[in-house]
Formats: C-alpha cells, structure tokens, sequence
C-alpha cells in the first residue's frame, strides 16, 4: 500500500513536471510572436491599397503588429491598384469569417457592393486614411486631418517663398492627388484656400493655367504620370522662363517632377521649391540634398495606434476615441472620425522630427535608393 503512494506521488511529480516544462516550451518556441497576446478568437481583415508606396507597407506592418500583440488574428492584404482585387479580398475576408474590417481603398466607389455584403453580414468596418464614399456600411474613420495637409503644404510655399514680401510674381505649378480618393480633394481645398489669394493679386502666376482640382489631379497618385505633366508644362510654358513652386501633394509626384527637372537642365542654381506629402525615407534624401525641399510627415504609428483602438472598441462593445463628427460626410452620413495632425518637415527639422523620434535612422536615409 505504502509503494502504491508513492507511485501516484511520483507520477503526479512528473506529469507536473512535464506540465511547466511544456509552458515553458511554449512560450520559448514562439520566437518573434513571443509578443502576441493570447488569443481572443477574433479575426480583422485588414484591406490595403498597394505595395508601390513605401507608406503603406508602413501601415500594414504597423497594424498587423499592433492588432495581434491584443491577441487578434490578422489577414493583411495588398491589392497592388487593383480595383477588383481588392474587392476579391474583401469578399474573401468576409467569407472567412472577419469580425472586423479595416479598409485603405483603392476607388471606394467600386467597394459600396462588398461592403453592403459585410454590413448585411453585422461585421464593422472602419476607413483607413481614404474615406469610404456612397456607403451607410462604414462605422468609423482614422485618418490625418487631409484639408490641414493641403493647408500646411501651402503656408509652407507662402512663408519659404515669401509671397507677403517678394517684389516679383513668382510661377508655380500644381499636382495634386487621385480623383477617386476624398483625401485629395480635402487637400486641393486646403491649398487653394491659402494659395488662391496669390493668385488672384498676382503674386503667384500659373502659366498653364491649370489650377482647378480636376485639372491637377493625377489619377492613381501616378508619379510617372506626374512626371509627364511637369514635362509638358516644362516646354510648353518654362522655356524662357524658370518654373519656381512645385505645389505637389505627394512625394512619389515630386520624384517625377525631379525627373523632369534634370532632364530639362535644371540646376542647383535654379532649382525650384518642391512640395511633398508622406516623408518617405527616399524624400527625406531628397530634402537633405536640396532635390526636394519639404514633405509632410505622417506618423503612421500614430494612425495605426488610433485605428487599433476602433478595432478593439468595437470588437469589445465600447466606444472609441472620435475628435471630429462633423467634416467627413461620404454622402450617406457623417462619418465619426479621428484625425491626427500633419507635421511639415523640411532640411532645418528633419533631424528632430524623424531622426530622433526613430521613425528612420540617419543610415536609413543615407542608403535609400
């Protein structure tokens, strides 16, 4: 009886035994998932628009990361400009059973079908950065205040070009983003809210003439369509006289413009004041070499921590954080909406803005290609 005791003792000393080095097994075999949370049983389809911009691979890590350190699984998609493969991976993040939708469209217009389907299926969906226009199926929006983008890219030109103050008109050109995403639209209405009066008094001259949203935008936020522009507008307007303010809304435009630039024999001599939006490591180059001279800096961590508490609100049944319920109207309804605020960065701020924050390292920069 005393050797039948002991036996049980024993077995029960070794499967505890087992039991903690099993946990322990575990956790060490997770290697870089070491930082997920357990998980919560609930998928978020996560819906972005393409690989070709350095930003929104940002995004996409940023979100992925963030969701599945709360313990949520993750599906991640790129749909490389393609409208209808982003539909398709939409309608397949529904089938599989997402609980939550997070969406960076390509053309919303083409969305409002699939996301009826997820409406109709009770799964939330939240707009990330673009707005999803013509849809009553969008719950939230996390975005960076797109009109003050436009706004802070135009008090920019006014103060570097001394506009209250210059004694002669200076020329300026425009090239704004795609007519299918609202964002641009915000921030054509940004710029030409502060730019507009320069134009008008004279100080500001377009010599093509073309300022109007619909004559600027570039559709697909095309940067070798922003180089051909600026190319036409080169030798059908600049060729007696230099091209001084490229009001561009985005850096992959003002990498065509450069193009365009050098290959019509511009010089540091008569280089003009380029415009940018995003601060990709390839512009933060470009700005410390004097090729482009500012971008606005978006901190997608910083969109992406917001966006990530939508997704846990509304997965968990709270509400999230909103600081704007009246700008954002998709012509179904006022979306409720979180805007972070947009931050110029030029040569004189680069290094406190994104160096020191560790948003790029000074090496990142020097070797982007």
């Amino acid at each position: 009886m005393k050797k039948r005791i002991l036996s049980v003792a024993l077995v029960a000393v070794m499967a505890l035994s087992l039991a903690l080095t099993g946990c322990g097994g575990d956790k060490k075999s997770g290697g870089d998932d070491g930082d997920k949370a357990e998980s919560k049983g609930k998928k978020v389809g996560v819906a972005m628009p393409t690989q070709s911009s350095e930003r929104w691979i940002k995004d996409g890590k940023n979100m992925k990361e963030k969701l599945e350190k709360l313990g949520y699984e993750v599906d991640l998609q790129y749909a490389e400009d393609d409208v209808q493969a982003q539909v398709s991976q939409i309608e397949n993040m529904i089938a599989t059973g997402a609980n939550c939708l997070v969406v960076a469209s390509i053309d919303s217009s083409a969305l409002v079908n699939v996301l009826k389907q997820a409406k109709d299926a009770e799964i939330p969906v939240i707009a990330y950065d673009r707005l999803l226009m013509d849809t009553d199926a969008v719950s939230y929006y996390a975005s960076f205040d797109n009109k003050g983008v436009g706004t802070a890219i135009a008090n920019y030109i006014v103060e570097k070009a001394d506009l209250e103050n210059a004694a002669e008109p200076q020329t300026i050109e425009f090239f704004m983003g795609s007519p299918d995403d609202n964002n641009a639209v915000l921030l054509h209405e940004g710029v030409m809210e502060v730019l507009q009066p320069y134009l008008d008094n004279g100080k500001l001259v377009c010599k093509s003439g073309r300022t109007s949203f619909e004559d600027t935008c570039i559709l697909r936020w095309s940067q070798e369509t922003a180089q051909q522009n600026c190319e036409n507008y080169l030798s059908g307007f600049y060729a007696d006289e230099d091209l001084d303010i490229a009001c561009s809304a985005f850096d992959g435009f003002a990498y065509g413009i450069k193009a365009a630039l050098e290959g019509a024999g511009y010089t540091d001599a008569n280089w003009p004041l380029i415009t940018g939006q995003d601060a990709e490591v390839m512009a933060v180059k470009n700005i410390t070499s004097g090729k482009q001279t500012m971008s606005i800096f978006k901190d997608t961590g910083l969109l992406a921590d917001k966006c990530v508490t939508m997704v846990e609100a509304v997965l968990e049944g709270t509400d999230p954080e909103i600081n704007d319920t009246e700008t954002y109207d998709n012509g179904k309804l006022v979306v409720p909406s979180y805007l972070c605020t947009p931050v110029a960065v030029d040569k004189d701020n680069y290094q406190e803005v994104i160096v020191d924050s560790g948003y790029y390292t000074e090496d990142e920069i020097k070797n982007a290609e």
